[in-house]
């Protein structure tokens, strides 16, 4: 990632441990240029923590969540204690993923003897329209060249990501996604909509993944692939119910646009 991109309050990150005190522990974060961040021994744990060595130790790998960022003196306040095991585990699924779709950017690369600076404008084209790689990836094996029929790319890019992405990944039974408007004008009414895209995005359930990215103020995608059709139906709705509950109940407006994009493998 960009050494000039900050993460921000709210986000959750993968940390490594570097150095544990008695009054807490720094870390690095790992999709932010490996940026510093410090857990304050008070965020370790919920109640009383004794040893901060008990909890977290040099090299181990954590999902926390960011309490706040000061880029001018390059410090980020981090917490552990906010990050439930739901959160966690589709964290390091996330950024596994992504660990993923970077190593197969670089195959497209030398496939299609792209050069590291047109690469890197690539990259930006596919998080831009797709919010991450592994998404990129995945609207590639599922929907071919149609991926990208709103992205200018050259043909033989296309071609590489499409053969790349379907070597790679096995498709689901089916993808559908809707669309979300939120709107708050209260003074925190970004922090408002973060809690709201929080809730939407929360959905546990075996076998079924919730994506939501931004479209364009003030809308956002919500993506679901599940095993079958009902149930990706019926979790698209909750997730949409969720965001938009949670937003009415803190002063805010939001409404579900269907969108349907169903694929069999």
């Amino acid at each position: 990632m960009d050494e000039n991109s900050w993460p921000e309050s709210g986000d959750f990150v993968v940390c490594t441990v570097k150095n544990v005190t008695d009054f807490g522990a720094y870390t690095s974060l790992e999709e932010f240029d490996g940026k510093e961040g410090f857990i304050h021994i008070s965020e370790i744990k919920a109640g009383w923590v004794k040893y901060v060595r008990d909890h977290v130790r040099e090299g181990q790998k954590i999902v926390c969540k960011v309490l706040n960022v000061d880029s001018s003196r390059r410090h980020i306040d981090l917490s552990l204690k906010d990050v439930n095991e739901h959160q966690k585990r589709a964290k390091i699924q996330d950024w596994k993923n992504e660990q993923k779709a970077f190593k197969w950017l670089q195959f497209v690369a030398e496939e299609t003897d792209t050069s590291n600076d047109e690469m890197e404008m690539i990259k930006l084209k596919m998080l831009e329209n797709f919010g991450s790689l592994y998404s990129a990836f995945e609207e590639a094996a599922i929907n071919s060249e149609d991926a990208f029929n709103d992205v200018k790319l050259k043909k033989k890019l296309v071609t590489s990501i499409v053969k790349v992405a379907q070597s790679n990944i096995k498709l689901p039974y089916v993808d559908i996604a809707g669309f979300i408007d939120l709107n708050c004008y209260l003074p925190d009414g970004i922090e408002i909509i973060k809690q709201a895209l929080e809730a939407g995005n929360n959905i546990e359930e075996e076998g079924v993944r919730v994506e939501i990215s931004y479209t364009g103020a003030p809308r956002y995608r919500i993506k679901v692939i599940a095993p079958d059709y009902k149930k990706a139906e019926s979790i698209l709705k909750i997730s949409a119910n969720a965001a938009i509950d949670t937003i009415e109940k803190l002063g805010g407006k939001g409404e579900f646009h269907r969108h349907n994009n169903t694929v069999k493998a």
